[in-house]
């Protein structure tokens, strides 16, 4: 198990013992470089461990850069801490922004023995986990609700909001859970907040500040906002009745969208939110207008489906909606939540055909597609860009919130699934505690360069 500690992952240099640094030499070096095998042959007999800057072939920082920038980020931060210069191209490849190596999504996790801080990603194309020392508060006392583009979006024991990228140790807060829509502080005699009231229903129901959380949240997303270079937009997904609000970097309140409910999943493109609703209507929001304007694009399904929906952006353009049966398997021996959860017993595809409003069920993804469904932003890969992952198959954890709050020691819903047969297989034999849920997230070392205020 490799480990990226604190200090490695702000400034790069990660610990590696020699036979690691000569796996990496020859990846980069025999494939990229082309060395001759003669070399690379004196590399191993000397040991690594013994290379040093005259032993290492001179590239110009230029040529390292386009070498670095084809690396994922595993790689790329061993290639970082071989000697001083790979390091100095390093830094400059992430200061300058040009580091947009499409990465292989892993699987973020904790491990009851390992600590409270501390947070592992399982690297699917490597088959091999990186361990991970992460901010305060512990991160095993927080609840997962988002995974997008390399951040984490968790609630602490006070309900309150951070945004966390495991690569960089990077955490933002967001805005207070006070501002959101629909939920009040109530204060103690000394003034401090204890309680919360939630305008769920008449009359509101009141909550300890960290059981909030886990009637609040359902899922929620960080998307890019194209309107500003390196600004970013949060989109939140809560109660009461599965509404939508967001927040902007320089933001001190949560906006409430006001305008639909029962969502289930959305995605962001050229500054339209596309929605889908437990009915399986499909909205677009367009975050340009103020205030925020609702469209339908699509109506509700006659018979709408009891199943996780999710929404997805084709690489080729299109929205892909995603339907996920959960179902006690027809095998159980009978019905104890503790035993025998329900879990995915199938999942199917189909593209949105806006012009004549209708669903066209996909059997096989286009350019060896693969899902990855969960709290994560809905993800459409290529098995051509990332090898290792199966195509036409489905990686999915459980985000059924009525099972993983209710039951947080459960075994968790998770696995891979073939989307022709549903035939399902194991990710890996279970490395993970079952609480916070596993999610999928996909490794970034970009910083964001603008806060909310507080």
């Amino acid at each position: 198990m490799a480990t990226f500690s604190k200090a490695s992952r702000l400034c790069g240099a990660v610990t590696m013992q020699p036979k690691q640094v000569w796996s990496l030499l020859s990846r980069i070096l025999s494939k990229l470089l082309g060395l001759p095998g003669i070399l690379l042959k004196k590399f191993r007999k000397e040991g690594v461990s013994e290379l040093d800057a005259v032993a290492l072939p001179e590239l110009s920082q230029d040529v390292l850069m386009d070498i670095f920038s084809t690396l994922e980020v595993p790689d790329l931060i061993r290639a970082g801490s071989v000697c001083s210069s790979w390091h100095a191209t390093y830094k400059c490849l992430l200061d300058l922004r040009q580091y947009k190596q499409p990465q292989t999504p892993c699987l973020f996790y904790t491990c009851e023995s390992a600590g409270s801080n501390i947070g592992f990603l399982y690297n699917l194309k490597e088959n091999r986990s990186y361990k991970l020392t992460l901010p305060e508060p512990p991160i095993r006392s927080r609840l997962l609700i988002g995974s997008s583009n390399g951040w984490l979006i968790t609630a602490d024991e006070r309900s309150e909001l951070h945004l966390v990228n495991p690569i960089t140790g990077e955490q933002v807060a967001l805005p207070s859970v006070i501002t959101i829509e629909h939920v009040k502080p109530i204060f103690d005699a000394s003034g401090t907040i204890h309680m919360y009231e939630l305008s769920y229903e008449t009359p509101p129901d009141l909550f300890d500040l960290g059981d909030l959380r886990d009637e609040l949240y359902f899922k929620a997303f960080v998307f890019p906002d194209p309107s500003t270079t390196g600004s970013y937009i949060v989109v939140l997904i809560h109660e009461p009745r599965s509404r939508l609000s967001f927040a902007r970097p320089g933001d001190d309140k949560w906006t409430s969208v006001g305008q639909g409910i029962g969502y289930k999943d959305c995605t962001y493109v050229d500054g339209l939110l596309y929605t889908v609703d437990w009915t399986g209507e499909i909205d677009a929001f367009d975050f340009t207008a103020s205030p925020v304007k609702m469209t339908v694009i699509m109506d509700s399904l006659k018979y709408p489906p009891c199943e996780n929906l999710y929404i997805i952006q084709a690489p080729w353009g299109d929205l892909l909606h995603v339907w996920r049966t959960i179902d006690v398997p027809p095998n159980a021996p009978s019905w104890d939540p503790e035993k025998c959860l329900a879990e995915t017993v199938k999942i199917q595809v189909h593209k949105v055909d806006l012009e004549a409003k209708k669903w066209v069920k996909i059997n096989r993804l286009q350019c060896d597609g693969v899902l990855f469904l969960g709290h994560n932003d809905s993800l459409y890969r290529s098995a051509q860009v990332h090898p290792g992952l199966k195509s036409n198959h489905a990686y999915f954890t459980d985000d059924c919130k009525e099972l993983t709050v209710a039951f947080k020691n459960s075994t968790r819903d998770m696995g891979v699934m073939d989307l022709e047969n549903n035939a399902k297989k194991e990710i890996v034999s279970q490395i993970w505690s079952n609480w916070p849920c596993p999610t999928w997230i996909t490794p970034n070392l970009m910083k964001l360069n603008q806060a909310f205020n507080k």
